[in-house]
């Protein structure tokens, strides 16, 4: 979406390679099996991170003192001497080398995340823990510059809801049929490759590659599966871990949305007083019911006639499929800055829909493009070849559309966007299973109460996989992702002190959001 920091709040496949993860480790280029030793001990070529004059990024990094490089990796870790790919890295060396800690890898999410960008500002997060790491951002295998995927997508994500009716779920099941397949005509020859599991093995190259016998590791959202994923395939490689916004491994798949759909439900409900208590300004409604009731108008319309907004060239029509989508998009933050940008967003389609000429936002403006253009193709075909490609999900439209029925009552803004059908339903099937917890982990797993994306009990699950793990909890907030993005000092301390001293709490730990937060 624009900065890093925007890409991690925005926005929410697994024979023989599974052998290969069980390997002991030994020097600091541990094998996981034959024919891998040459990308283990590939000496990297550390350089500049911009490619050409208009690459702001890479300038920008170039500027902190960020070195770039790529590391060569198998395409197929069961064909380790067949076809290679990068993986990009950007590192921002430790300074204060007398009390150097080792290397920390970042990831941001996703699936689909770059986290190329994001060692400057972990290092200002860090505060003065972040001058004895090495920080090093990564691109995963076919996001950004590490040997992209792109679908040629007509859309930016998958993520729609099946609307109000029959007509528009079966409209969801030919977009959703016709994404997977433009995916399997650009790209079959290495979807059977997109998996979390392969990209934990790409992480072990890049720990061999940089001279580490173990790595530290932040993981947000599904870089928290991502993290467990590598502690189970590669254990005792792992030195200071943390999983923010943390997710239950046995709940991860294509239909992982379904997992919180009750915590958005309650996060629209929570906005919608706060922009009650702000009906002079927004125009929705004097009370929680009287704004959510405009909303519910507001998708009726859409379903009857498709919305307008903005003017040309910058116009979308919107219909009761796309709405709940923005509506998802804007709830993942309690912050005043998210509410009012999501009431604002509402305010425009109120408008809309009583006929009037609006006026969209530059925000608006990017949230509409990056989901109803392709201009973010390629985030939504690399989001979904990863998760379809870790995990089945079922084939026939009517489970789906039982599930829709199912949920409208309960979850009447969400239901029938976590329910609906997904490109995974015509994918492929997954080359291996989903990797199972087998081996405790000394990581630190941070949540809070009311997180929309990966629920609270998401984290408590995993806390329960990983006896040797403690939790920190954030109470009272609707927010995912916390570490540095949300402005808690009580969540920031925990996570610097562990990140300094390597001892997790003695207990699980406790923080509330404060007063006014921002």
């Amino acid at each position: 979406m624009t900065s890093p920091a925007t890409r991690r709040t925005a926005a929410v496949g697994l024979a023989l390679a599974a052998c290969l993860g069980a390997a002991p480790t030994g020097t600091a280029t541990a094998k996981t099996g034959a024919g891998l030793d040459r990308y283990y001990d590939q000496r990297l070529g550390w350089g500049s991170c911009a490619k050409g004059p208009d690459d702001t990024m890479g300038r920008d990094l170039d500027k902190a003192g960020v070195q770039c490089a790529d590391v060569t990796v198998p395409l197929d870790y069961a064909d380790p001497r067949g076809r290679t790919i990068t993986v990009a890295i950007s590192r921002l060396k430790a300074t204060d080398t007398r009390h150097r800690i080792g290397s920390i890898l970042l990831n941001n999410g996703g699936p689909g995340g770059t986290a190329l960008d994001s060692p400057p500002e972990f290092h200002a997060w860090m505060k003065k823990t972040g001058p004895r790491y090495d920080i090093v951002g990564f691109d995963p295998r076919f996001v950004g510059r590490s040997t992209p995927l792109d679908c040629g997508w007509p859309v930016g994500t998958n993520l729609f809801s099946a609307g109000l009716g029959r007509a528009s779920f079966e409209r969801q099941v030919a977009l959703q049929k016709d994404l997977a397949a433009k995916c399997r005509a650009t790209s079959a020859s290495v979807l059977p490759h997109v998996s979390t599991r392969n990209t934990a093995r790409d992480m072990d190259v890049i720990r061999g590659a940089l001279g580490e016998k173990k790595i530290s590791y932040f993981g947000y959202s599904y870089g928290t599966y991502l993290g467990t994923v590598y502690t189970q395939m590669f254990p005792g490689r792992t030195d200071r871990m943390v999983l923010d916004g943390a997710i239950d491994p046995r709940k991860y798949g294509p239909r992982l949305v379904r997992e919180a759909v009750g915590e958005n439900e309650q996060a629209l409900a929570d906005w919608a007083a706060w922009t009650a208590a702000r009906d002079d300004t927004y125009g929705l409604g004097r009370t929680r019911a009287d704004v959510l009731a405009t909303i519910d108008r507001v998708i009726r319309t859409s379903a009857r006639d498709p919305l307008t907004v903005g003017t040309a060239p910058e116009s979308f029509r919107l219909d009761d499929t796309q709405i709940p989508f923005l509506l998802f998009a804007g709830i993942d933050s309690d912050t005043d800055a998210s509410r009012a940008s999501l009431a604002e967003q509402v305010s425009v389609l109120n408008k809309a829909a009583a006929g009037q000429p609006t006026r969209l936002s530059p925000q608006f403006t990017a949230i509409l493009r990056l989901g109803l253009t392709g201009e973010q193709s390629p985030h939504g075909s690399v989001q979904s070849a990863v998760i379809c490609g870790d995990g089945a999900a079922p084939r026939d439209p009517e489970v789906y559309w039982r599930d829709i029925e199912r949920s409208r009552a309960a979850y009447p803004h969400f239901g029938a966007l976590a329910d609906n059908i997904g490109p995974c339903a015509f994918w492929d099937r997954p080359r291996e299973e989903p990797t199972q917890v087998r081996h405790d982990a000394k990581v630190l797993i941070v949540s809070a109460t009311g997180d929309p994306r990966t629920p609270h009990k998401g984290a408590v699950a995993l806390h329960g996989l990983l006896p040797s793990s403690k939790l920190v909890t954030l109470e009272g907030a609707n927010r995912h992702a916390l570490y540095g993005l949300y402005g808690n000092p009580c969540v920031d301390d925990k996570v610097n002190q562990y990140l300094a001293t390597g001892r997790l709490p003695a207990d699980d730990q406790t923080c509330s959001k404060r007063a006014g937060q921002r």
